[in-house]
């Protein structure tokens, strides 16, 4: 006989370990009635390790939830860092101009715009809150699934398991997502992302900066070292693989230049890793017995840093409809019920993927109109009442927020 389940998850990433414990807190589905398919459980980082390279920003609606979920406490302190300003500018805008844009938490009377957490130490810590619920995540990897009307149906190793539901949380080249046919809008940024860790002469004050080029984005993140920031330097293919491929002097060189050493000199602390930049965005988000959520859904530019942002608001909205289901008592796997969540997802990410566009597309190039409409844009984001108290609520992941969570 299968396993029945109410609910199985593909991928214990961040989103997926995060929508299982969300559905035994907000959706009331009893732990035993989930299953997470992950093959790859991740430990947490050995202490004294040096940071990972790959991070998340987090938003403050996010971390609050994470908290209260169990999560939060588990993580060491060392793996993650408090974000309580921002600051934005063109290449070539002196420090002290007014061209820089500056977000400060204090404003909106916060004490962080949010933290930058190592991703591998945030999923160890989720999966193993997950395994503290009583949710299994039996280390099996999917090898077939068969949806049907009465349920979705998974071949883990040996082991079948029939599930109300599936949700496909299994990444940007997501096998769930391909299996259910679903059509994929996807488009080429143009530009990989180099992204090593940097020591500074000068502390980072918890500020985060990005500096836009002509031919590039370059993001500081700050790490709990205060002389330690993760960067993501978005380049143009070629020359990001001739960063990655240079010499450290020469590396740190190019770099100094490109930030203007706003923090002094600058110097590599690690190896460089280089990945290209996709943005995707899936036809549907549901489908009969079927879910969506996270990167297997959509992709973004990391410019915004809201990449897993958006996968935990699909999760805390599908969250929401499931618990509609569940009390007026319908059946949570058909479409006709579950296109609500899809409609409001589909809307926010659409909305966030055109503005990470237009945003980069304004502050790509040297044109004398885009140069004019970025100063005069951010004198106006700047100075405008209301304008940046809504930049804030975004960044802060304080729009969108399904009705549960409020």
């Amino acid at each position: 006989m299968p396993r029945q389940v109410d609910v199985a998850i593909v991928g214990g990433g961040m989103v997926g370990a995060a929508l299982a414990l969300l559905l035994v807190a907000g959706a009331r589905v009893r732990a035993e009635r989930i299953l997470v398919v992950e093959p790859r459980p991740v430990s947490p980082p050995a202490p004294g390790s040096p940071p990972a390279l790959r991070v998340s920003a987090i938003a403050p609606v996010n971390r609050a939830r994470l908290a209260a979920l169990g999560v939060w406490d588990r993580l060491d302190a060392t793996r993650v860092a408090s974000v309580e300003r921002m600051a934005v500018w063109h290449e070539a805008v002196p420090p002290d101009s007014p061209d820089v844009l500056h977000f400060d938490a204090a404003e909106s009377g916060a004490a962080e715009l949010g933290c930058i957490v190592e991703n591998d130490a945030l999923q160890a810590a989720l999966q193993a809150a997950c395994r503290k619920a009583g949710i299994a995540l039996p280390g099996e990897s999917l090898q077939a699934l068969d949806i049907d009307a009465d349920a979705a149906r998974l071949q883990l190793g040996a082991a079948r398991v029939d599930a109300e539901l599936v949700v496909g949380a299994d990444g940007a080249n997501s096998w769930l997502r391909n299996k259910a046919d679903i059509p994929l809008t996807f488009w080429d940024y143009r530009h990989h992302a180099l992204v090593p860790t940097i020591r500074t002469e000068e502390p980072h004050g918890g500020v985060a900066r990005q500096i836009f080029h002509k031919d590039g984005i370059l993001a500081f993140l700050p790490l709990s070292d205060p002389h330690l920031c993760s960067i993501v330097w978005s380049l143009v293919p070629e020359k990001a693989q001739l960063m990655r491929e240079a010499t450290p002097e020469a590396f740190n060189q190019a770099l100094c230049m490109a930030f203007d050493n706003r923090l002094g000199l600058c110097t590599l602390e690690s190896e460089r890793l280089v990945f290209p930049l996709t943005g995707r965005y899936a036809r549907q988000f549901a489908a009969h017995r079927l879910a969506l959520v996270g990167d297997a859904a959509h992709t973004i530019h990391p410019l915004a840093g809201q990449g897993v942002n958006l996968g935990f608001m699909d999760a805390a909205e599908l969250v929401n409809e499931l618990r509609r289901l569940h009390r007026e008592g319908k059946d949570i796997g058909q479409h006709l019920y579950l296109r609500r969540y899809e409609r409001s997802r589909k809307h926010s990410a659409a909305v966030m993927l055109a503005g990470m566009q237009g945003f980069r597309e304004l502050f790509a190039g040297a044109n004398p109109a885009k140069k004019l409409l970025r100063d005069i844009g951010l004198k106006l984001a700047d100075t405008l009442p209301g304008v940046k108290p809504q930049l804030l609520r975004q960044a802060m992941g304080l729009n969108d927020l399904p009705d549960w969570l409020r």
